[in-house]
């Protein structure tokens, strides 16, 4: 870096980006503490909260919806059932597709840890209004989009045309074996 170009913390655009991963690190740190009593981690919730929104996800869809890699998922789906929480079933029109369900109890569960995560991003957003909930979450739309829009990076809307809820501690899942540059 020459010593005419400006040090990229004098830039606010910079000072702002950092201040946006800070307040997400700092909100994963905080769910994961709330999530404890539950003996569940922010990639769990993710899973539940997926099975929760749509029964009978395809294992490779959950993986693409959490911005995943399917091993990923190979080592936390077993514990989860293993805990009784979901079932995986084979999909009658291609056996090489495992469906996934919430059981009662990984429904239950569920349902605690929504409540956790509900309640910790209304304690955290109430220090802004909601025209600025909305304007943060728009930028946040708009960024999304610039970044995906190469087709490197997944991160495609979902049905009610918002992100996919994604992984809170997970990283971005590269297209085509693409490593991150």
């Amino acid at each position: 870096m020459n010593k005419k170009q400006a040090l990229p913390w004098e830039n606010p655009r910079f000072r702002n980006w950092i201040a946006v991963a800070r307040a997400c690190h700092v909100m994963g740190q905080t769910l994961a503490r709330e999530l404890q009593p539950l003996d569940i981690k922010p990639p769990h919730l993710d899973i539940l909260v997926n099975l929760f929104r749509t029964p009978g996800i395809s294992q490779q869809d959950l993986a693409d919806k959490l911005l995943v890699g399917r091993s990923n998922l190979s080592m936390l789906l077993p514990q989860m059932e293993k805990r009784g929480l979901l079932i995986r079933r084979g999909d009658p029109q291609d056996r090489r597709v495992l469906r996934l369900e919430l059981t009662p109890d990984g429904t239950e569960l569920t349902e605690k840890a929504i409540a956790i995560q509900s309640d910790l991003i209304d304690r955290t957003m109430k220090t802004a209004t909601t025209e600025e909930c909305n304007l943060v979450g728009g930028v946040m739309t708009r960024m999304i989009r610039e970044l995906t829009q190469s087709g490197d990076i997944t991160g495609e809307p979902d049905d009610t045309g918002e992100p996919a809820p994604g992984s809170v501690s997970g990283h971005p899942k590269l297209r085509n074996g693409q490593k991150k540059r």
